[in-house]
């Protein structure tokens, strides 16, 4: 209904009692005549007020219905004002407008959080006061176990760590940007580099991103023990032909009692080079996956009495006994070459660690679809302590009667990542002074499987 309308009833009255002041000469009449316009414009503003006050609560309801997203209203009535209709069409396009902004918003703040959920990085934001008003799922991960939420927390009470504090409220405050390196203590210590910066100028707070160095240090210590060990064991072969080459030199030559033994200790002496390097060259091919393996059905059997051929001689000389005690139909999936140089290591070591007249048994079974092979010896045994780290490059339980014994420490080693390369494993079990039992397992073959099954 348009405004003009509403007014006409207030201009109405007033227009009559200008009629009837012309047309009457006495004051009692235009009294009347007033009365009566002013009844009529009373009863046309409380008419009007009351229009005008429908329209407007029904716009106040349709307005907080868009806001809560609601339904769009109803099209409009023939009742309704002109100018009221066009006062709503502007709340509805501003609404428009504020949604499409509110979901573009909305898609730019899911993009974000699903970038940063996804970055293997951990990531913390601050406000101006550094307590943490935002962080990544990946900081959980790298932070330890806690019940309670990161949001609303200090850095100190997050990660016990002065440095780390001090450097957010430096980014905070100053606009000052840190780096450095923690180490988290616990169940799992970690090692964490923390890059602390500064938001944009119009933005306070801060933001620290955490990079997760713990594997990378591993790496670099194993890499300085192995470069450490390996001059270690390399020093004393070359120490040892130096030395006499040298002795022989000076004269020794002519010696016809010291020179064949120099030439002697000489010759064992790059023998065992020789074995160091070989052994090296092996490990490095068998990690970095270069060592092509053809995995075939192997009889366990067969594969054990070459390895046993082998180390008899020195367990003879030893007064030792080694015992074969593997089924001929106990068949294996692996490298030939491989299994017979894993029972070779294991045998190895068992007659090098094990005393004068003991004795190395060898049994072979299958156990739960696996080939099963045990290397059980009556040697000097290992402590508990050593156990977990007894197949580590270099890892020796004695060191100085170890080398005496002419071991390179990688035997084990490459036991390890051979039965690694054909998806199988290796345990031992060991007492002081009792013994110790290498247990090797290796995938069952088929024809195996109904042999024994």
């Amino acid at each position: 209904m348009p405004l003009r309308a509403t007014l006409l009833p207030l201009l109405l009255p007033p227009l009559v009692v200008a009629v009837l002041v012309a047309l009457l000469d006495g004051p009692k009449e235009v009294v009347a005549a007033a009365l009566v316009a002013l009844a009529g414009s009373l009863m046309s503003l409380g008419l009007s007020r009351g229009t005008l006050q429908r329209h407007l609560d029904l716009l106040a309801r349709h307005t907080r219905d868009r806001a809560e997203g609601s339904p769009a209203p109803a099209p409009a009535t023939p009742e309704r004002l002109e100018e009221m209709a066009g006062l709503e069409g502007a709340i509805d396009s501003l609404h428009a407008q504020m949604s499409a902004r509110t979901a573009q918003l909305t898609q730019e703040a899911r993009t974000l959080t699903a970038v940063l959920d996804g970055m293997a990085e951990g990531i913390w934001v601050t406000d101006a006061e550094g307590t943490v008003v935002r962080h990544n799922d990946a900081l959980r991960g790298l932070l330890p176990a806690t019940g309670s939420p990161l949001i609303g927390q200090r850095p100190l009470a997050v990660i016990r760590n002065e440095a780390l504090h001090d450097a957010v409220l430096r980014a905070c405050r100053d606009g000052a940007s840190s780096h450095l390196e923690l180490t988290l203590e616990g169940l799992f210590p970690r090692t964490l580099s923390v890059r602390v910066t500064p938001l944009a100028k119009d933005l306070p707070g801060s933001a620290a991103v955490f990079h997760d160095l713990t594997e990378l240090r591993r790496l670099e210590k194993v890499r300085k023990d192995f470069v450490a060990n390996v001059s270690h064991e390399l020093r004393t072969p070359i120490t040892a032909i130096r030395g006499y080459a040298e002795t022989l030199q000076g004269g020794a030559l002519n010696d016809p009692v010291m020179a064949p033994k120099m030439v002697d200790i000489i010759h064992r002496q790059s023998e065992r080079l020789s074995e160091l390097v070989e052994d090296l060259l092996e490990l490095s091919r068998l990690e970095a996956r270069e060592v092509s393996l053809k995995l075939t059905q192997v009889p366990l059997a067969d594969a054990a009495a070459r390895a046993a051929d082998t180390v008899r001689p020195k367990a003879e000389g030893k007064g030792q006994v080694v015992s074969l005690h593997v089924p001929q139909d106990l068949l294996a999936v692996g490298d030939t070459r491989a299994v017979e140089q894993v029972l070779l290591n294991l045998l190895d070591n068992a007659v090098k660690y094990t005393p004068p007249g003991g004795r190395v048994d060898v049994y072979g079974t299958y156990e739960s679809g696996r080939c099963v092979v045990r290397v059980k010896d009556t040697g000097l045994g290992i402590e508990s302590k050593h156990l977990s780290r007894i197949f580590e490059r270099f890892y020796r339980v004695d060191k100085g009667r170890s080398r005496d014994m002419g071991g390179t420490g990688l035997g084990l080693s490459i036991v390890k990542h051979l039965l690694q390369a054909m998806d199988g494993e290796v345990k031992v079990e060991s007492q002081p002074n009792e013994g110790s039992t290498f247990t090797i397992f290796l995938p069952q073959a088929a024809s195996s499987s109904a042999a024994t099954g």
